[in-house]
């Protein structure tokens, strides 16, 4: 897939460039940022920050994923995200990202202006996120994840559990070109797994739909390089630009204005962009 239609006047060009996503925690626990943005003018603020460094969409999510995280209802959440998200769209031109495995959340979330799903339990943990996809007509994001980091083999593992997932979202009418895979690096894997995820992510281009990877400031960085999470930017990045050597198209990350210097760099040297040789 060349490009996604994200909403109206929202497209993604993957030929173009790799695409930005700036990732925007509302919430008082994440492991990066938590407590940082869960005020509406605080997120705002952030949100316009985020594209001014680069941002081309805008990943809002109302419940930390973290490792050992505390689950909240779906009031809780959509009380966090729905103010949240109308409140960018009023003032920020990008599209906007729920991350959210709920399908309540994700209906109310797209209902208050969201054009994207970003769902880490890949449609198992809820299928219905995937009707509300569909009937709202929303380009789905869906993330390998298990509970356990058990594999017989993890490459063939993930690719079966991802398709798996995909035949979810199809089964409720969701189209293949509204469909992007995410590894889920950092989820359900230990750190040896995260890292062979890492040198063979140009595997998981065969299932034939495009990659978002998401690794800013995760234990693989923290663990390999023994940082706490503020001084992770540099692996960060590392992970990022290898991840754009093997075709990944989307990455997420906290740390938006060193990253988009490094993406088009990146992007330049393999040709993205109609840059050329000579």
């Amino acid at each position: 897939m060349q490009s996604l239609t994200v909403s109206e006047g929202h497209e993604l060009d993957f030929t173009q460039k790799t695409q930005i996503m700036g990732i925007l925690n509302v919430t008082p626990d994440s492991f990066s940022d938590g407590g940082m943005y869960d005020q509406v003018e605080s997120a705002i603020e952030k949100a316009k920050q985020l594209v001014s460094d680069g941002a081309h969409l805008i990943d809002v999510g109302g419940e930390s994923t973290r490792p050992g995280h505390e689950p909240v209802s779906e009031t809780v959440e959509i009380e966090r995200v729905v103010p949240v998200i109308k409140a960018i769209k009023s003032q920020v031109n990008v599209p906007i990202s729920i991350d959210t495995y709920k399908s309540k959340t994700a209906e109310e979330a797209v209902k208050a202006g969201a054009d994207m799903i970003n769902d880490v339990w890949g449609a198992k943990y809820d299928p219905e996120i995937t009707a509300v996809a569909s009937e709202y007509n929303k380009p789905i994001i869906l993330m390998h994840n298990q509970l356990e980091p058990n594999y017989d083999d993890l490459i063939e593992d993930m690719k079966k559990s991802l398709y798996e997932s995909v035949e979810i979202a199809k089964k409720h009418g969701i189209k293949d070109d509204q469909i992007i895979l995410d590894p889920g690096v950092g989820f359900g894997k230990t750190h040896a797994h995260n890292l062979l995820v890492m040198r063979r992510l140009h595997e998981l281009k065969t299932l034939g739909y495009p990659l978002l990877l998401g690794t800013s400031r995760k234990s693989i960085i923290g663990k390999t390089l023994d940082l706490p999470v503020d001084e992770r930017t540099e692996g960060s990045i590392t992970t990022v630009c290898y991840g754009i050597a093997q075709g990944v198209e989307i990455v997420r990350v906290h740390d938006v204005k060193e990253t988009s210097r490094s993406v088009r760099m990146m992007d330049a040297m393999i040709g993205k962009g109609g840059i050329v040789n000579g």
